[in-house]
């Protein structure tokens, strides 16, 4: 595994060391996190959050490498089975870039680094909500399935990050978005296209189910016709 460096500022004030627990996963800002825990490292590692009420970061695996992540927080042990392995569930906190990564933390099993707590600027106007969250109610509605109620004030770009289709690299650049409105810009451009597909196959999809159907065709008027 290596760390993917980039040319950075080093701010005291929004740099830590935190323990690591990479995924081929992303977490966003906010959602609910369940994780089963079987590896030794990071039982040591619950055990260690439970006992010093610490967080730790979940930084994304992709293409052979870790840059951003999230940092959770431990919520609860749902379960504790009989060797030890653990059902979990944490709270997603702030996103960060990986500054450093060693596969072991100073006396620990698991591994740690220091990160860097990206600041989010959450500017965008009700306008721009407004627009994305109909686009996501008719992004279901074309494909049959329930929307649940979202009030205005409660939806954010992080709310059907997971729901809407984005693929595994789409989730992953949408994470290292700063800025709210980039972020819903950036949703409001993929459901641009998502829908656009799905309409596309609906109207084929009608196409196919009228053949072999009996149809009324209006007359076409040949008196004025001339063929040569």
């Amino acid at each position: 595994m290596r760390v993917a460096h980039e040319l950075c500022i080093f701010n005291e004030n929004l740099s830590m060391k935190l323990p690591l627990f990479p995924l081929q996963s992303v977490f966003f800002p906010g959602e609910t996190v369940p994780l089963h825990i079987f590896e030794e490292r990071y039982k040591q590692l619950v055990d260690d959050c439970r006992s010093e009420a610490i967080t730790f970061g979940i930084p994304v695996y992709i293409n052979d490498a870790i840059a951003y992540g999230t940092e959770v927080q431990l919520v609860e042990v749902v379960n504790t089975y009989e060797g030890g392995e653990m059902d979990i569930i944490c709270v997603a906190r702030q996103v960060f870039k990986v500054l450093t990564f060693d596969n072991q933390m100073d006396g620990k099993l698991y591994a740690g680094g220091i990160v860097e707590f990206m600041e989010s600027d959450n500017d965008a106007g009700d306008d721009l909500r407004s627009e994305v969250l109909d686009k996501i109610k008719k992004l279901y509605d074309l494909m049959q399935v329930q929307f649940p109620p979202t009030p205005i004030d409660k939806f954010n770009s992080y709310a059907f990050a997971h729901k809407m289709g984005l693929t595994f690299e789409q989730e992953y650049e949408l994470l290292q978005q700063t800025n709210e409105t980039h972020r819903l810009q950036f949703i409001k451009s993929h459901l641009d296209t998502t829908i656009a597909v799905l309409e596309q196959i609906d109207r084929t999809k009608a196409v196919i189910e009228m053949n072999g159907h009996f149809r009324n065709f209006d007359p076409l008027d040949f008196k004025d016709f001339d063929a040569n």
